[in-house]
C-alpha cells in the first residue's frame, strides 16, 4: 500500500524513476496486501474493543446489546413499510429502502454469533455493532427569517450544543453522557422534558452503556458533583431505527439524526428532542432541537 502511495512521486522522475519504484516491490508486497486500519491513533485500538470494554465497565451484557440490535432493526423495518422515510431518502434506482435493515431476526441466531473484537469472551459481534455503508445526508441550518422569506417550513429550532472530549482509553464512547448533561443543564431541562430521542447507535453496547453511565448516581457522585443526567425513556428512543440498522456512513450520520428527530417532533407533537453521538478519539456530541410550530 505505501509503494502504490509513493507511485506518483516515482513517475515524476521519468521512467528511470518509476522503474527504480517498481523495482523495488517484492513478492510480498503484491501478494500480501495491507489492508487499510481504522484504529485509533492514539490507544491503537479500533472502537469495537473499546466499547467491548465499556460495556464491561458499566456491567452491560451480551443479551442485551442483541435485544436492543434487534430492537433498531425491527424499528427500521417498521418505519420504512410505514413509509416514515419515502420523504427523507433521496431514492436509488428506484428505491429507497436501506439495504442493511433485518428485521424479525431470531434471537437464538443472534445469541450464537462469535465475538468480533474481543476473543473469545467479548460481548460486541456483528449483529450489535453498527456496520460501514457508503451514504450522505445534510441539513439545511439558517436564521427563521430567512426560511419564512423563502417560503420553507422549518422543522425545529437549533437551541443549545455541546462537544466534549473524554478518556480515550477508558472512556472513548462515553461523550454522549457528558455533553447530554451540558445541554439539559443550559437549557434548565430534565429529561422527563424530552419527547423525542435519537443516539448514535456506533454499538449495542456503548448505546447501553451511556444509558446506564446517565441514570447512574455513583457516576454523577464521581463526575457531576452527584447530579445525575436522568432516565432516558427508551420507550421515545430511535423509534424508527438507528445506525446499527440504518449503518453509519461516517460524517453523515448526524445530520441524519437531526433529520429524523425534526421530523419526529413534527409529526409526533413534541417539544423537545435530544440527539447526542459518540466518535473517535474520545469525543461527543449532543444538542437540543426545540419543534417549530408552523402555522
Amino acid at each position: 500500500r505505501q509503494k502504490l502511495i509513493e507511485l506518483p512521486k516515482a513517475q515524476k522522475k521519468g521512467l528511470p524513476g518509476l522503474w527504480k519504484h517498481l523495482s523495488s516491490l517484492k513478492a510480498k508486497d503484491v501478494f500480501q496486501l495491507e489492508t487499510p486500519a481504522i484504529a485509533n491513533y492514539t490507544t491503537g485500538e479500533v472502537m469495537g474493543v473499546s466499547s467491548d470494554r465499556l460495556a464491561a465497565k458499566f456491567g452491560v451484557g451480551r443479551e442485551d446489546q442483541d435485544v436492543f440490535a434487534k430492537r433498531s432493526h425491527d424499528n427500521a423495518a417498521a418505519a420504512h413499510a410505514e413509509g416514515f422515510y419515502r420523504d427523507e431518502i433521496v431514492a436509488y434506482k428506484g428505491s429507497s429502502e436501506e439495504n442493511g435493515i433485518k428485521g424479525g431476526s431470531d434471537p437464538e441466531k443472534l445469541a450464537k454469533l462469535k465475538p468480533a473484537f474481543v476473543r473469545p469472551y467479548g460481548t460486541h459481534t456483528a449483529a450489535n455493532s453498527s456496520f460501514l455503508t457508503d451514504g450522505a445526508a445534510a441539513t439545511l441550518i439558517m436564521s427563521e427569517e430567512k426560511a419564512l422569506a423563502l417560503d420553507y417550513k422549518p422543522l425545529a429550532y437549533l437551541r443549545e450544543w455541546s462537544f466534549r472530549a473524554c478518556d480515550p482509553f477508558e472512556e472513548l464512547l462515553l461523550g454522549p453522557t457528558y455533553c447530554t448533561q451540558d445541554v439539559l443543564t443550559k437549557m434548565n431541562l430534565q429529561m422527563s422534558d424530552i419527547g423525542v430521542f435519537e443516539i448514535h447507535e456506533a454499538f449495542a453496547g456503548q448505546v447501553l452503556s451511556n444509558l446506564t453511565a446517565m441514570s447512574s448516581q455513583a457516576f454523577a457522585d464521581e463526575n457531576f458533583g452527584g447530579k445525575r443526567v436522568g432516565d432516558v425513556n427508551v420507550d421515545r428512543l430511535n423509534t424508527r431505527g438507528g445506525s446499527l440498522a440504518l449503518g453509519h456512513p461516517f460524517g453523515a450520520t448526524g445530520s441524519r439524526l437531526v433529520t429524523t428527530a425534526g421530523r419526529r417532533l413534527q409529526m409526533e407533537g413534541e417539544r423537545f428532542a435530544l440527539l447526542a453521538a459518540c466518535a473517535d478519539g474520545g469525543c461527543g456530541h449532543a444538542c437540543v432541537l426545540e419543534r417549530y410550530d408552523n402555522p
